[in-house]
């Protein structure tokens, strides 16, 4: 089976500045997603799509496999990730004469995944029946229960219909949160949609603790925290 390791990085950042390149734990925050990539020793390619030089110089002394210059079209604050994956796929087979059967992405703004949740997701998402994977993580807040909403100058619960039937937290429907932090695809799916969830798309669980997404100097703070306790 050829798997394609995805990982994209653009330079800017409205969050956080230059998020990518920050160092944490004494390594710039890319450096993590590449060596992740490399000890899980899963991939046939490991490719790199960036529209920045100071990130290609890093992935160049990891000896990523294969590195792209991400076009301006693909690169500036509106252009959505899965077409910049696409446009990886399509370059890296183009560069390898082969056909990937799955796309694995690894988000750089998620360093606190282990390399045994790389493995287990890709194990998992081989033996389901399914078009891609999402990593989730159990919601802190339930829309069925503690959430509300502004609307028309009134505060309501959000989903309120259904509000009525949970008196406690424990009672309401599980839900979670998408992070980024492993994304996978079938080949054929990705080509055709660009649909983060179909009817059969499967998630693989994560704890809060290694699924938060790096958005904010807070967020930085957080794992550069946990990374140095070893949490």
């Amino acid at each position: 089976m050829n798997i394609l390791c995805s990982i994209c990085a653009r330079s800017g950042s409205k969050g956080l500045s230059n998020k990518n390149i920050l160092k944490i734990n004494r390594k710039p925050l890319i450096s993590h997603t590449f060596l992740q990539a490399k000890k899980s020793k899963i991939f046939t390619c490991i490719t790199l799509s960036t529209d920045s030089n100071k990130i290609i110089d890093i992935a160049k002394q990891h000896k990523i496999d294969f590195i792209i210059k991400r076009s301006k079209k693909l690169s500036h604050d509106s252009a959505d990730k899965t077409s910049a994956i696409i446009d990886l796929l399509k370059q890296t087979e183009k560069e390898y004469k082969l056909k990937f059967d799955i796309i694995v992405d690894l988000d750089v703004t998620a360093p606190l995944r282990k390399i045994s949740d790389i493995k287990k997701s890709i194990s998992y998402f081989n033996k389901k029946n399914s078009t891609n994977l999402i990593t989730v993580t159990e919601s802190r807040k339930n829309p069925y229960f503690n959430m509300i909403e502004f609307s028309g100058n009134k505060v309501k619960l959000v989903s309120c219909k259904l509000n009525n039937k949970y008196k406690t937290r424990q009672s309401a429907p599980r839900v979670y949160e998408v992070t980024p932090s492993i994304f996978i695809w079938k080949r054929d799916y990705l080509m055709k949609s660009k649909k983060i969830i179909s009817d059969k798309t499967c998630i693989y669980e994560l704890p809060y603790e290694r699924s938060i997404d790096i958005d904010s100097k807070n967020d930085f703070k957080y794992v550069e925290y946990l990374m140095k306790k070893n949490l």
